[in-house]
């Protein structure tokens, strides 16, 4: 697959970027300000390069502007940021970048942009693309029994669900459960349970960090 730079001052959107992407197969760098992109350009030779705009030492805007004018600007960048204008955002695609991404970034719009840059040229015109987020409900408590009684033996094992207890500990649980369910049945695939399951990938990740799923064992259970 491809290899990526993810350019963010935030820790949280590098490591979450660098979770879909590398679930994705790609080879995912990560750098946190623009001397480490530089670095990582150089070294890396990526195919694509995601450059959040608003960062401490030198801005994403003005890094693009440096890589253009240094004749540097010979793989697709997608633009990111939670607080760009759109003048902003039109100036980056001026320059060279292919989209721009608006943060919270949605799991369709970032998949979408990346597989457009790794398609086309830098060079190639694009529109400011916008991205907005979606939050679906979570699962009903009312069906803890139906996934008792369908998890496969080694899972259901485990699973214990204490309904005499506070409302939030017992959905907590069942939640858990619901998910490790579709992790085993999909072999630890993060883009089939977003879609079995209804949710954006990028909060299915944060709701499975937050229950302490174990995702290294779901993949390691979809490899035996």
């Amino acid at each position: 697959m491809a290899t990526i730079l993810v350019v963010d001052d935030e820790l949280g959107i590098r490591d979450l970027l660098f979770e879909i992407l590398n679930d994705e197969g790609h080879q995912v760098e990560l750098a946190e300000n623009a001397a480490q992109a530089r670095s990582a350009r150089a070294n890396a030779r990526p195919d694509l390069v995601l450059l959040d705009i608003w960062m401490p030492d030198t801005d994403g805007v003005t890094l693009l502007k440096e890589w253009a004018g240094a004749g540097l600007l010979n793989m697709p960048v997608i633009m990111m940021s939670g607080h760009a204008t759109i003048d902003t955002a039109v100036e980056a695609t001026r320059i060279g970048a292919l989209a721009f991404l608006e943060k919270p970034i949605t799991l369709q719009k970032l998949l979408k942009a990346v597989d457009q840059g790794l398609a086309r040229k830098p060079a190639a015109s694009a529109k400011p693309t916008m991205a907005g987020v979606v939050v679906s409900p979570a699962p009903s408590l009312q069906a803890v029994s139906i996934v008792q009684a369908t998890l496969p033996a080694a899972l259901q094992a485990q699973q214990h669900f204490d309904l005499s207890g506070p409302l939030r500990e017992a959905r907590d649980c069942f939640e858990k459960a619901y998910f490790e369910f579709h992790l085993a049945q999909e072999g630890g695939s993060m883009t089939r349970v977003a879609e079995k399951t209804g949710l954006e990938r990028t909060h299915l990740y944060r709701k499975l960090k937050q229950l302490g799923v174990d995702l290294s064992r779901s993949k390691r259970s979809g490899q035996s």
